[in-house]
């Protein structure tokens, strides 16, 4: 049984329980086991990043300093939460004087320090280097047998991030769909941003972006997109109807997350598998 320090990211225990639910019986039937970083923040999002960066770092560093009291690395579903959480990790081990700096924070006022040997890692990632993607062909039951776009982001896309991936053409997200008995689609906005961050003060800049990205799917024939990001699942289905009027593009395509498909694909959660079936049958121009 593979054991991490679990970070769920920004959005699972709250806008998207879907997350969480999904990522929960995927981990059961993977023998993968989730330690719970009870009370650790989030990873800022990048958003706490641009008003207070030693804020966001200091945050992000007393998580890997929980996780490091654990002896255990993090695991995380969400691109954006694994993508601010290494560039943190990597920006506080390359300044030993700011690590000390954000440790002597630390220890007046939770008792924590970090050494930052402490190492993060995506659910993609994870799967396909540590857990073997054989594992996970072994466990299929109900094949998500569709013409699947998978969306990374840009968070996850760094050096030391992704794995053993190439950062800057991917392919791990398409084997897990080829795994699952999906056909995976090459596209080009697969690592694009949605502009996530920006949401609520670039809103028009933001719906443009993610119906470019929404558009280019379909136009590849893609009946589902599958997003390895939390944040930007949201945004990609939630907005995509306004999106569409914004821009005249077409965008009306089921979004799901990573977790979703998987555990579908594991035999979990039948009834919302089948309501999948039906909304991919149903959307459509």
């Amino acid at each position: 049984m593979s054991k991490f320090a679990y970070h769920p990211g920004n959005v699972a225990h709250s806008s998207a329980p879907e997350v969480e639910d999904t990522m929960q019986s995927l981990s059961r039937a993977l023998g993968i086991k989730l330690i719970p970083l009870s009370g650790a923040t989030s990873c800022g999002a990048g958003i706490v990043r641009q008003a207070n960066k030693r804020l966001q770092l200091t945050l992000n560093a007393r998580t890997f300093a929980m996780a490091e009291s654990m002896g255990l690395d993090i695991l995380t579903p969400c691109a954006a939460t694994a993508g601010n959480l290494h560039e943190d990790l990597m920006t506080l081990r390359s300044d030993q004087i700011l690590m000390s700096e954000v440790n002597d924070v630390l220890l007046r006022t939770c008792n924590l320090t970090m050494t930052g040997e402490v190492n993060v890692h995506h659910l993609i990632h994870a799967i396909v280097d540590i857990i073997g993607i054989e594992k996970l062909d072994e466990k299929v039951v109900n094949p998500i047998d569709f013409k699947i776009a998978g969306y990374y982001g840009p968070n996850i896309q760094q050096d030391g991030a992704c794995g053993e991936d190439d950062i800057y053409d991917p392919d791990y997200l398409e084997k897990i769909i080829l795994s699952v008995g999906g056909t995976p689609v090459k596209w080009d906005a697969r690592t694009q941003s949605v502009g996530t961050p920006s949401l609520f003060s670039e809103e028009p800049t933001v719906m443009k972006q993610a119906a470019e990205v929404l558009s280019e799917a379909k136009s590849e024939d893609a009946e589902l997109i599958v997003s390895a990001c939390s944040l930007s699942h949201g945004v990609l289905d939630i907005y995509q109807g306004k999106a569409g009027r914004n821009t005249g593009l077409s965008t009306n395509i089921p979004v799901i997350h990573l977790c979703e498909m998987i555990s579908f694909a594991l035999g979990c959660h039948n009834n919302r598998l089948a309501m999948l079936r039906t909304r991919i049958t149903v959307i459509g121009d």
